[in-house]
């Protein structure tokens, strides 16, 4: 069959990577894609259509006789994008619009939680800053957490050491508007301790798949410091989750978030990514994400052996409980984001991406592009060389038989790439390693 990918970003490289894989693809389009998905020899091919453009987007898939969409970002899944495809009797991975707002509401998510029992932090919402100010001002010069309730790509939330900073972040969100709409609503919330770490399930809404356990790097710099960013790495399988805990975390955190969303009128199809925090008292969900997590989805999808497309289509048809245990590669993987200088601020494009062909030589690993595009596109001499185009520019994975390395082929691959300013966090992986 012929597969759509939407989006552009390192998961989706990965997606359409993976579902190229499979014995069951004639040509996987990507829509929009990058640069690196344009490189792929074979079944892969970009098409320039939005990832937002619903109407192309199904047009497109009419004409080409597509047979799965799989949905990568979490803007279209928030905006309906399910829905519209539903609505032409067209078959898409993924959940519908009431079902994503458990990631496009922090206070949906919540409230969720809150219906099926599941631990999270202690938490107030606010409509109104000025009201928010003034619930931190009754004597609460604690640690807190500031949240954005909309999507806000991953850095709509504030981790504040003091009442100070708090009330600091309440302003950025609500008066200066520096998320927009998305920063109607806050949530303030206890600051959890311990070691965050990503649990992701395929779900149809019946059967729970759950995936081996991932961390992600949010901070920006080494040590876990600097401002909250998209993710500047992640691995695969995460010690810090061992078996006994993920058992604990399928019954008591995605099995009651299933059954609550079921219960609400809002069945969930697809991805359930639990963002966690592993306290001393236990496992508590930070947040929940609708889609793989960029970039816990190169890893993961590296490790990965069961077809993709006959999960994505057992999640479809309601019958996931037929594809049984996932098979998985016992190897470790390690994926080192590749960042544009100035980000998660500001930041420059158009520089030439160099050693990429070298980086592709190293043995177990795999360059996906996240925010890359084709040299054609700007009007600067590259040589013909892939550009950057976003903050995020590359997830370098590697695979081995230890987290330590996985890490050291990743490593070795970054090495091999350069462009003007190009940068990576140091220590990706090193909380698995005592």
């Amino acid at each position: 069959m012929n597969v759509l990918i939407i989006g552009s970003g390192g998961r989706e490289h990965a997606l359409a990577w993976k579902t190229a894989q499979s014995p069951k693809a004639e040509t996987v389009f990507v829509a929009p894609g990058n640069a690196g998905t344009a490189a792929e020899n074979g079944k892969i091919r970009n098409v320039p259509v939005k990832e937002t453009d619903f109407p192309a987007l199904i047009r497109f898939v009419k004409e080409k006789n597509i047979g799965l969409t799989i949905v990568g970002p979490e803007v279209p899944l928030c905006e309906g994008i399910v829905d519209a495809f539903e609505a032409e009797n067209l078959r898409i991975f993924g959940p519908n619009k009431a079902a994503a707002q458990l990631e496009g509401s922090k206070i949906f998510c919540k409230e969720i939680l809150r219906k099926g029992n599941v631990p999270t932090a202690v938490y107030h919402t606010f409509s109104r800053g000025n009201d928010a100010i003034d619930f931190l001002n009754e004597d609460r010069d604690m640690p807190i957490v500031v949240k954005a309730d909309g999507l806000a790509a991953g850095k709509g939330v504030f981790v504040c050491e003091n009442r100070s900073m708090a009330i600091d972040a309440v302003k950025r969100i609500t008066q200066n508007r520096e998320f927009g709409s998305a920063g109607d609503r806050i949530v303030l919330e206890e600051r959890l301790i311990g070691q965050e770490a990503s649990v992701l399930a395929i779900t149809d809404g019946k059967t729970i798949a759950v995936l081996p356990p991932a961390q992600d790097h949010k901070a920006a710099y080494d040590g876990d410091t600097g401002p909250n960013t998209g993710g500047m790495g992640a691995y695969s399988p995460a010690p810090v989750v061992d078996e006994k805990s993920l058992h604990w975390i399928e019954e008591y955190i995605l099995v009651p978030t299933v059954h609550a969303l079921n219960s609400g009128g809002t069945p969930f199809k697809g991805v359930l990514y639990a963002g966690l925090m592993m306290t001393k008292q236990g496992p508590k969900v930070l947040e929940y994400n609708v889609r793989f997590g960029d970039p816990e989805c190169q890893p993961l999808l590296m490790r990965l052996k069961t077809d993709f497309i006959d999960i994505c289509e057992a999640v479809i048809d309601n019958r996931l409980e037929e594809i049984g245990p996932l098979d998985w590669d016992e190897r470790s993987a390690v994926c080192v984001v590749m960042a544009s200088k100035g980000y998660p601020g500001n930041y420059e494009k158009g520089f030439p991406i160099r050693g990429l062909d070298e980086a592709a030589k190293i043995p177990n690993t795999k360059v996906f592009h996240a925010g890359t595009v084709l040299a054609a596109e700007h009007e600067q001499n590259s040589d013909g060389l892939p550009l950057t185009g976003g903050g995020r520019v590359l997830g370098v994975t590697g695979l081995g038989a230890t987290v330590s390395e996985a890490k050291l082929a990743a490593y070795t691959a970054v090495k091999c790439i350069r462009w003007d300013g190009a940068w990576c966090r140091k220590d990706i992986s090193d909380k698995a390693v005592p």
